[in-house]
């Protein structure tokens, strides 16, 4: 294996410019943020419902950690980008669901002014592989 592997699959969206759904390097694997568009169409979920969104950027994030051999009890950082800090409760909520019964990693939550395509929720991470 070489010392910086590109991962990708299919089951979430394709880069929507120059960089990749995540690197693998000397065991940890680093997740571009996700958000809410769905891997077959290309097109936004949710519509203006965060909690949707949040539902499909965890969907996706999730793809990538298992492409890149690994997955949410492997996760040791989260970044958490929001358009608007009143939809925290909202997405903290959802987010939780995927670490329910293990500890959660660190993690960051900051307002932005936009994201990309104007969705309301992005979500990156890094994790462990057995690498």
């Amino acid at each position: 294996m070489s010392e910086r592997e590109v991962i990708t699959t299919p089951a979430a969206p394709a880069a929507i410019g120059p960089y990749s759904q995540a690197i693998r390097a000397r065991g940890v694997l680093y997740c571009s943020g996700q958000i809410p568009l769905d891997p077959a169409s290309g097109e936004l979920v949710g519509g203006d419902d965060v909690a949707a969104q949040t539902r499909q950027v965890m969907r996706n994030l999730g793809a990538v950690l298992e492409a890149g051999g690994s997955g949410w009890a492997r996760v040791v950082r989260c970044s958490i980008f929001l358009a608007d800090m009143d939809d925290f409760q909202t997405v903290n909520a959802i987010y939780a669901e995927a670490f329910a019964g293990m500890d959660p990693p660190a993690r960051a939550t900051v307002a932005v002014r936009t994201l990309p395509k104007h969705v309301r929720v992005e979500i990156d991470a890094i994790a462990l592989t057995d690498d």
